[in-house]
C-alpha cells in the first residue's frame, strides 16, 4: 500500500524511528495486530533482561510485511531503553515510517517482559 509520512515544521521532529503522522490512501484490509511480547512459540520468554532481543522477538512475532504497518504502539518497563529499542526499529522499519507512541508502564503479565508492541497495518486486497 502506498503510504507517506506527514511532517510539520510547527512541531519538533521525532527523535526516534517514527513519523509525526502517516497517511495511507488505500483499498485493502485494516489489520489490527494485538500486543506482541517476547514470548517464543513454546511459551518461553526470549531475551530475559535484554531489551534489544525482546524488541526483535516482539516485532517479528507481529508477522506480515512491516512495510504495511502504519501505526505502532510500544509499552516498555523502562523508558531508558528508548535508544536501544529504536536501534532495533531501524533494522525493520524503512521510510515512510509508521506513526508511533511509546509509553512506560509499571507492570506486564510477566516480570520478565520488558516490551510489548501492537500495530495497525493496511494490507492490499
Amino acid at each position: 500500500m502506498p503510504k507517506r509520512e506527514v511532517s510539520s515544521d510547527a512541531i519538533r521532529k521525532p527523535a526516534g524511528v517514527f513519523s509525526q503522522a502517516t497517511v495511507v490512501e488505500a483499498k485493502g484490509k485494516l489489520v489490527f495486530i494485538s500486543g506482541m511480547t517476547a514470548r517464543r512459540p513454546d511459551g518461553s520468554i526470549a531475551g530475559v533482561g535484554d531489551i534489544s532481543a525482546q524488541t526483535r522477538q516482539a516485532v517479528e512475532a507481529a508477522g506480515g510485511t512491516l512495510d504495511d504497518v502504519c501505526r505502532v504502539d510500544v509499552y516498555v518497563r523502562n523508558m531508558e531503553h528508548f535508544d536501544a529499542i529504536h536501534k532495533v526499529r531501524r533494522e525493520y522499519f524503512k521510510p515512510p515510517l509508521p506513526a508511533s507512541t511509546m509509553v512506560e508502564v509499571t507492570k506486564m503479565v510477566s516480570a520478565d517482559y520488558l516490551i510489548e508492541i501492537n500495530a495497525i497495518a493496511v494490507v492490499a486486497d
